[in-house]
């Protein structure tokens, strides 16, 4: 049987004020109780920590052996429980998040410095990689959650519907789109079209040919960031589609965004954790934080009814597909 809690606090008083009654004082209990809890330390150890005698009280050999021992286990456990609870507040902690890179510089240092002025003592850590990296970081550990397109589910990997947003087209200025009341998707066959390598293009087509058959792209050329893409169009050198999260980049070049039209194609993009681990007070307070955050935009076309909705399991096809932005 070892030692209680309350019978080492009661026993390091004691030593500290080397008085009972001050001792009980400090602790906010009787005198009565406090030498109960000495007593029973001494009976649940076999040995005398306190000699006592009328004129005053000392501790023993054993009681200054263990005296120390006593004093920084208790130090050390007030520590750890003050620390969880400055977490629990928010006043301290650490968020990892992972996401794509046009995401990184666009959309996620806006909700980082909103969150920021709520919790200016939690550390926000953006890691921004490619696209096809991001369940990886999740699931090595590397971050806390991570934020992207949807991929072919895994029994390792959880997610959740973060938003849902529609394809916008993207040209310079001037051009002769601008003058166009509606575009559609075959408006976009008639210029030059820079896309993404890999599964943007391959999705993106197949969404395209799901919904018009007749419909088809014919990239003029395909780069693997979408900076490289909106930077070619800002170089009139053709015309690009993306998604609006991405507008700050788009002004950035001073470049022109248009809803697209016929068919209206979009895209689902998902918080994934790692499954069975829990996270910290700070990292579901962001993710909260996202959440609404996303809720209050116009471009979120699944809107707060759709945020919350789990990944459906094995379900990688259709508007929900992935893609390289």
């Amino acid at each position: 049987m070892s030692p209680s809690l309350r019978q080492m606090r009661a026993f390091v008083a004691l030593a500290k004020t080397g008085s009972f009654t001050l001792a009980a004082e400090y602790l906010h209990v009787t005198q009565s109780a406090l030498s109960g809890l000495i007593k029973e330390l001494e009976s649940v150890l076999g040995v005398r920590v306190v000699e006592r005698s009328t004129r005053k009280t000392q501790l023993s050999e054993i009681g200054r052996e263990l005296y120390p021992l006593f004093e920084k286990m208790i130090e050390d456990l007030d520590g750890a429980m003050a620390g969880i609870a400055q977490r629990k507040a928010l006043k301290t902690g650490m968020v990892r998040i992972a996401a794509p890179q046009m995401m990184a510089c666009t959309l996620l240092p806006e909700v980082i410095a909103a969150y920021r002025q709520a919790h200016p003592d939690v550390q926000l850590r953006l890691v921004d990689c490619p696209v096809e990296n991001v369940s990886a970081r999740v699931f090595s550990g590397e971050v806390d959650f991570g934020i992207g397109p949807e991929r072919d589910p895994t029994a390792e990997i959880a997610a959740q519907v973060l938003f849902e947003m529609p394809f916008v087209l993207v040209f310079p200025e001037p051009h002769p789109l601008r003058q166009k009341e509606r575009v559609t998707w075959a408006d976009v066959g008639d210029y030059p079209f820079i896309s993404l390598q890999g599964q943007f293009t391959e999705r993106l087509l197949r969404d395209m040919h799901g919904a018009f058959r007749e419909l088809s792209l014919n990239p003029y050329n395909e780069v693997t960031f979408m900076t490289t893409a909106l930077a070619m169009v800002s170089a009139n050198l053709g015309i690009t589609v993306c998604l609006p999260y991405a507008e700050p980049m788009v002004k950035l070049y001073d470049l022109h965004m248009r809803a697209l039209h016929e068919p209206e194609l979009t895209r689902r993009f998902f918080v994934y954790t790692k499954t069975g681990r829990s996270l910290s007070p700070a990292a579901e307070s962001f993710m909260a934080f996202l959440f609404q955050f996303v809720e209050t935009h116009e471009w979120n076309v699944g809107g707060n009814s759709g945020a919350r909705d789990a990944l459906p399991a094995g379900n990688a096809a259709g508007n929900a597909a992935g893609s390289a932005l």
